[in-house]
This record gives C-alpha cells, sequence and structure tokens, in this order.
C-alpha cells in the first residue's frame, strides 16, 4: 500500500514538473547548468509539495473516522472557507489576467475559455448523460455559420443573430440525436462522428451558400450599447469590441453563465433524470423516465452551449473556414470531459486550461511538445481514471473498494 502510495507521488510529481519545466526556457541547445539545477529544484519542490498534501489528506482520513456529529457540523463549516477563497482567488486572477499579460497570452486565455465552454456542453451529453458523442463539434460549426451567414447576409447584429443559432443549433443537435436514441456504445459513437463529418461536407461544399473552403469573412464584432445623454437627447452609445481584452471579458462573462446554467441542471430533476440514464437506461425508463425526450434534451442544451461558443468564435476572427471543425476539434474537447472528470464542472475548467495552454507552454520544445502531452494524457488515464477534480459520483463508482474499506473502519 505505501509503496503504492509513492508511486501515485512520483508519477504526479512528473506530470506536474512536465508542465511548469518549460516555463523555465529551452531557448539554446547548449548545456547550460544552471537550467538544470532550475529543473532538479523544480523537481523536488513538486515532489515535496505532493508527499506533504498526501500526508494531510491521509492524516484527515484518519480524523474522519472518530468525528462526533458536532465536530463534523464544524468542520463542514470550517471547509466552506477553502473553497470560497479558492474560488474568489481565482476569479479574481481571471480577472486581472488582461492587465498583466501580452497580446499573445491574452489571445490564448480567450480560446481556453471557448474550449470551457465547448467543454462544458459536451459534459451534458456524455458525462451527465453517457451518450459518446464524437461528432460534437458540428454544433460548434453551426454557431459560427449561422451568426456569419445572418450577419453577412441580412446584416443582423450579434445580439440578434445569437438567439436564431442557439435555436439552429438545437434543432440541428435534435437531427443528430434522434436516430440514435436506440444506439449505445461504439455503435452511437461511430453515427454521431459519420452525423459531425456529415456537416463538415457540406459546409465545405455548398459554395453557393458558405464559400466552401474559401470561407466566410467580414462579420462584424460584438458591439454593447450604453445610454448616453447629449444635447439633443437621450441616446445609446455603441462600443465595439475589438481588442483582446475587451473580447477577452466578453468571453469570460459567457462562460460564468455557461458554468451556471451547467450547474443548475445538474443539480435539477433533468438532471438526477440524465444521470439515471446513464447508469442503467432500462431501470431510469421503468421508473417512469421519458428517456427519448430526456435524452433528445440532453443534444440539445448541449448543442446550444456550443452554438454560442461557435457564434463568438466567429465574431471574434470575423472569419470562419470549413477546415476549423475537424474531427480532431471533438476529440480534444472529448479529451477535456474526460480528463477533467467525466461530470465535473471544476475539473472540466481545469482540464481546458491545461490541454489548451499546455501545448503553447511546450512551443519551444517544438517537435517534442505533443510527445509530452501525449505522456500526460496517457499517465492520467493509467494512475487516476477517475480524472484531475472528479465529481464525487464517478470518485464512488472508481473507488467503490476503497469507500468499502472506509465505511468498515469506520463501523469498528
Amino acid at each position: 500500500m505505501v509503496r503504492q502510495e509513492l508511486k501515485k507521488i512520483v508519477v504526479y510529481t512528473f506530470f506536474l514538473a512536465i508542465l511548469f519545466i518549460p516555463m523555465l526556457g529551452f531557448k539554446t541547445p547548449t548545456f547550460q547548468p544552471d537550467r538544470v539545477f532550475k529543473t532538479l529544484g523544480v523537481f523536488v519542490a513538486i515532489l515535496i509539495l505532493n508527499f506533504f498534501v498526501k500526508l494531510i489528506r491521509s492524516r484527515r482520513k484518519t480524523e474522519d473516522l472518530h468525528k462526533t456529529p458536532l465536530t463534523e457540523r464544524a468542520g463542514a463549516w470550517l471547509n466552506q472557507f477553502p473553497k470560497v477563497f479558492t474560488l474568489g482567488g481565482l476569479f479574481l486572477l481571471a480577472s486581472i489576467f488582461p492587465l498583466f499579460a501580452d497580446n499573445y497570452m491574452i489571445d490564448v486565455g480567450i480560446t481556453c475559455l471557448i474550449y470551457v465552454c465547448l467543454g462544458l456542453g459536451l459534459n451534458i451529453v456524455v458525462g451527465l448523460c453517457g451518450l459518446l458523442d464524437l461528432g460534437y463539434i458540428a454544433f460548434y460549426a453551426v454557431g459560427a455559420y449561422s451568426y456569419s451567414l445572418l450577419n453577412l447576409t441580412f446584416g443582423l447584429s450579434f445580439w440578434t443573430a445569437l438567439p436564431i443559432g442557439i435555436v439552429l443549433g438545437m434543432i440541428v443537435g435534435c437531427i443528430i440525436g434522434y436516430p440514435t436514441l436506440k444506439m449505445r456504445g461504439d455503435y452511437l459513437a461511430i453515427v454521431t462522428l459519420g452525423f459531425g463529418e456529415i456537416v463538415r461536407l457540406v459546409l465545405n461544399n455548398w459554395d453557393s451558400l458558405t464559400a466552401g473552403p474559401n470561407g466566410l469573412f467580414g462579420m462584424k464584432r460584438p458591439v454593447l450599447y450604453f445610454p448616453s445623454f447629449e444635447e439633443s437627447g437621450f441616446t445609446w452609445a455603441t462600443y465595439y469590441l475589438k481588442s483582446l481584452p475587451a473580447l477577452y471579458y466578453f468571453i469570460f462573462i459567457i462562460a460564468i453563465l455557461v458554468i451556471i446554467g451547467v450547474r443548475r441542471l445538474d443539480n435539477s430533476r433533468i438532471g438526477r433524470a440524465w444521470i439515471a440514464i446513464r447508469e442503467d437506461e432500462v431501470a431510469a425508463e421503468l421508473s417512469g423516465v421519458p428517456t427519448t425526450w430526456i435524452k433528445l434534451l440532453a443534444y440539445a442544451l448541449g448543442a446550444a452551449f456550443a452554438s454560442v461558443a461557435g457564434a463568438f468564435f466567429a465574431a471574434k476572427l470575423s472569419y470562419t473556414n470549413p477546415n476549423f471543425f475537424l474531427f480532431m476539434e471533438s476529440c480534444i474537447v472529448l479529451c477535456i470531459v474526460v480528463l477533467g472528470g467525466v461530470g465535473s464542472i471544476p475539473g472540466i475548467v481545469v482540464a481546458a486550461f491545461v490541454l489548451i495552454a499546455a501545448p503553447e507552454v511546450f512551443r519551444q520544445l517544438e517537435a517534442y511538445r505533443m510527445l509530452a502531452f501525449g505522456a500526460i494524457m496517457t499517465t492520467m488515464m493509467i494512475i487516476k481514471p477517475e480524472g484531475l477534480i472528479p465529481a464525487s459520483r464517478r470518485r464512488r463508482e472508481l473507488h467503490e473498494a476503497d469507500e468499502i474499506k472506509h465505511t468498515e473502519l469506520s463501523d469498528d
């Protein structure tokens, strides 16, 4: 048991060191002793930190066995403070990030937040409802092209085109979801993969509507309206979101709203129905859950969140192209859900930043950064299959034996 825990500590250390070591810089191929000492220092520091974290967690588990009801209530009350401070600190850090970052890092942050929205949308389909969707990026494309066509053809603003794009995305989600209602597992994955490729090929070959592989360009940026009082009277002042910091704050607000929406859905009766379908669809149907409509609702809501991200993506670039919506993008979003923790909102947020920002950090390693990226994914799935920050239900499923042992010790 001790050997297994030490192995986990060392593996976690390598995982974190791979992320942090490239930040020290690899600009020259020559041997530099100071870089070697920095690298070893980072590795040792992370190893010591992991050891202490593991020690504290094991001590807490031992203390939990001897808690009285009064101490349990006091501990639960006190445990809220670190969570509040952590969330508040992360929110503050994300809010002031554009103030000390350059344009390149702000652009990376915007991309991370877009994938946060995509990951949370796919989490509804895969994490909560248990439907393996490999064509999810098609909804992202529908949102992008909906705004592009409505803005270029009819001159609709972002705020007017956004609800229309959401409705179109939900309709496409239902169209894709309805033929797959009776499918499960690998068959469902193959069919959704095929539908995703159909959408991309339609966008790539319908030249008269989508301009084919040339794409659409010239879409207007989102506009904010502010009340203004002038000599002529009350008017509305317009502000185009052209700068990267303005776009960052805009997608940051969208990501916060998406997080709140997914959280509310997870804790609602609909969320319980999705989880029941994921665990046992036959038992859920026998219990009175309308599985057909609930599964269609999962596809529709997941597509709605992807459409919002797609509309913002098209407005940010003022350009869209079918090559932006390849199958690999669906794989990346699925990796975000799996790596962060299936059904875990905080885990998906963290995984989106890790998977999108990590390749940029490893850009200095050029050919080796994807090797390190794959090693991280493989290591995490072997050592911690429940994800970075697993949901409580998922943790209990994968560590049922540990839970039973913990319960037996507490009974003794």
